[in-house]
């Protein structure tokens, strides 16, 4: 059950880009609407789905207090059949059970060889046989690390080689894990840095292969096979800001909005901007992740604007609000598909637009979900949507859809 170039096996992709390579696909969207595959009942939490193998996996919490349960669904990718569930009681805080909070697993799991991993929000780390659902093994982060409940537990897992990485801000010294995949068994661990909410990537640059992590104290470049930091930039940012994936171009590391240059000849990165460090100046946005196209840098912002800069000065080339609503918690997930880029918004759009350091062209507009969160007075879909095999499938807090997005 290997991922195939058209399946989307952990969060943002098989490259954990959110580049979608696909061709055929829809460039302009039917006026009634797209074509809905499947539709399948889920319960809370903000991940993500993926899709390996003609199966789809999404992770939800069912809560009727004073009881919990975490679950990993299993669709049928075709049919949006439920193949398997597998579920285990939590322990949620009384917090938990408002209707107002929606809680539920904020990572999203990862698929690889027949297998599936997932992290609930009380570090219940389980590995399934991903064809029958079964237990291969589950360890409680919480119990061996001394993670603290709903902490460090949105960050998603990446695979490397036999290594399953997770980013935990467990302290004093397990900011980062690298368990046995095949066993859960503990191979490194490394830094002391708190909890963050950015999942890890690995780049090849400076004749070496780097994990890129980002906490509320600093980027930081580790090996992945040994977990020895390869260089740091320290960094103060508040807990919560640290959300935004790491993105890779050629020699551009962007995080969030601090771009750093990687050297050629060694593992080390030099600031290309801002000049200035505060926080404010540095971070484009908690909900969408930015994207580099050419030499530009797209990115949606906290208050619903999209923003073209340049990638090597910082430049901002043009803004704009026709993409999403204005105000608190917007969103807006940016995929490249060919020559276009498809925008998944907080208000449950789909956008097929053309971005250059011309302007924002759209293209097409359709809905595709209901946004049902409730954050700062309005609601909203946060979790980004995943695309596989000519379709978009997005979730909320009541519901998996699967749509077509396979051009006639």
């Amino acid at each position: 059950m290997g991922a195939r170039a058209d399946d989307w096996p952990q969060f943002r992709g098989a490259n954990r880009d959110a580049i979608w390579k696909e061709t055929g696909i829809l460039t302009t969207f039917p006026a009634a609407g797209l074509k809905v595959a499947w539709r399948a009942p889920v319960g809370y939490g903000l991940s993500s789905p993926v899709i390996a193998q003609g199966r789809v996996f999404l992770s939800d919490a069912e809560l009727q207090k004073p009881k919990g349960r975490e679950r990993l669904h299993c669709f049928d990718e075709k049919t949006g059949k439920a193949l398997w569930t597998h579920a285990h009681e939590v322990t949620y805080p009384t917090w938990a059970f408002d209707p107002s909070q929606k809680a539920g697993p904020n990572s999203t799991p990862i698929v690889q060889d027949g297998k599936v991993w997932s992290l609930g929000m009380m570090g219940d780390l389980f590995c399934l046989d991903a064809v029958q659902g079964t237990e291969v093994w589950h360890k409680n982060l919480m119990q061996d690390y001394g993670m603290k409940e709903f902490s460090g537990t949105t960050p998603c897992p990446l695979i490397d080689g036999n290594r399953l990485i997770l980013t935990i801000g467990c302290k004093p010294d397990v900011s980062v894990l690298a368990l046995d995949k095949a066993t859960g068994k503990e191979i490194w661990r490394a830094l002391g840095d708190p909890v963050t909410y950015s999942s890890p990537i690995i780049i090849e640059a400076g004749g070496q292969r780097q994990l890129i992590t980002w906490t509320p104290k600093a980027v930081t470049s580790l090996d992945p096979v040994t977990g020895k930091t390869w260089w740091r930039e320290e960094l103060n940012t508040t807990g919560d800001y640290g959300v935004a994936t790491p993105v890779h171009h050629g020699d551009l590391l962007l995080i969030s909005g601090l771009m750093f240059q990687l050297d050629a000849t060694k593992p080390a990165a030099t600031v290309l901007w801002p000049s200035i460090k505060p926080m404010a100046k540095r971070i484009f946005s908690h909900t969408s992740m930015p994207i580099i196209l050419g030499d530009h840098v797209y990115a949606g912002k906290m208050s619903g604007q999209l923003v073209c800069v340049e990638a090597r000065t910082g430049k901002v080339i043009w803004e704009t609000d026709k993409v999403t609503s204005k105000g608190q918690g917007a969103a807006i997930h940016l995929t490249p598909n060919g020559d276009t880029v498809l925008l998944f918004t907080d208000q449950g759009n789909l956008i097929r637009a053309k971005l250059t350091p011309k302007g924002y062209e759209e293209l097409s507009r359709v809905p595709v979900i209901k946004p049902t969160y409730a954050f700062a007075g309005r609601m909203l879909v946060w979790p980004p949507p995943a695309y596989a095999n000519g379709h978009v499938f997005a979730r909320n807090e009541e519901e998996l859809v699967c749509a077509s997005l396979a051009a006639p």
